[in-house]
């Protein structure tokens, strides 16, 4: 193995959700910004970051926060709060940065590459996209997928519901870039679920097709901020070879 791998190895087996943090222990706010910057890294369908990350720093801010968080301690007890949130609502925004992107990455706008670029993200990506009030269009589209895939393999999703489900798994994949990476600077995280997402927004003042995916708590760690030992399925019940 790998000295990387063997590094690696140690922050996964070290991360654990912390739920009670030190108020007195040193904290490098500038550790955030750092692994903020590499979730932003993370992989995530079409490369179309439809992801938003707000720093939650102030006690004021915290507080409130916190008690949108049901008061779990670690929101109450976390030096900062990470609210990870979909932005749905801004392929078109993102669309039109990829399409520039692509012309400089593909000068020749004559070439192979640039033609499938740019057909992909003028063309496909506001097929995958956009959607009606009724979502009438997304329903045509599982049909079309349906009977095109009769006979071969086909992309299954393309209603509004599955498109939700895309955007979401991608902010989750910068989630956890952002938690390994706070776990490598020496300090701890915790994401949570048990919130009231409609107040958040409004405190954010997000647009209504904003979607909060998770807050996470960080933090140093402070005695007792672990509840039990970790518990796991056993590998050979989620793990398979094919």
């Amino acid at each position: 193995m790998r000295k990387e791998a063997e590094v690696f190895d140690q922050i996964v087996q070290e991360r654990r959700s912390v739920r009670i943090y030190d108020p007195e222990a040193e904290f490098d706010t500038d550790a955030v910004k750092r692994s903020l910057e590499r979730a932003v890294l993370a992989p995530n369908s079409s490369n179309m970051q439809l992801w938003e990350f707000y720093r939650i720093k102030s006690d004021e801010a915290k507080k409130q926060v916190a008690w949108m968080c049901m008061n779990q301690k670690a929101a109450k007890t976390a030096r900062e709060l990470v609210v990870v949130v979909a932005r749905r609502d801004l392929w078109k925004k993102r669309q039109q940065a990829l399409v520039k992107e692509m012309q400089r990455v593909y000068p020749d706008a004559k070439s192979k590459q640039a033609s499938r670029a740019m057909n992909y993200y003028k063309n496909l990506i506001p097929k995958y996209y956009w959607t009606d009030w009724l979502d009438l269009w997304g329903m045509l589209k599982k049909c079309i997928y349906f009977f095109a895939g009769i006979n071969k393999p086909m992309i299954r999703h393309g209603n509004r519901a599955d498109i939700r489900i895309s955007v979401h798994k991608s902010a989750a994949l910068a989630a956890q870039n952002f938690m390994m990476s706070m776990k490598a600077e020496g300090y701890d995280t915790c994401p949570m679920e048990g919130m009231d997402s409609k107040r958040i927004k409004q405190f954010l003042k997000l647009p209504r097709k904003a979607e909060v995916v998770m807050v996470i708590g960080c933090g140093p760690s402070a005695e007792g901020g672990i509840y039990s030992s970790r518990f796991r399925i056993p590998n050979s019940e989620v793990i398979f070879e094919v």
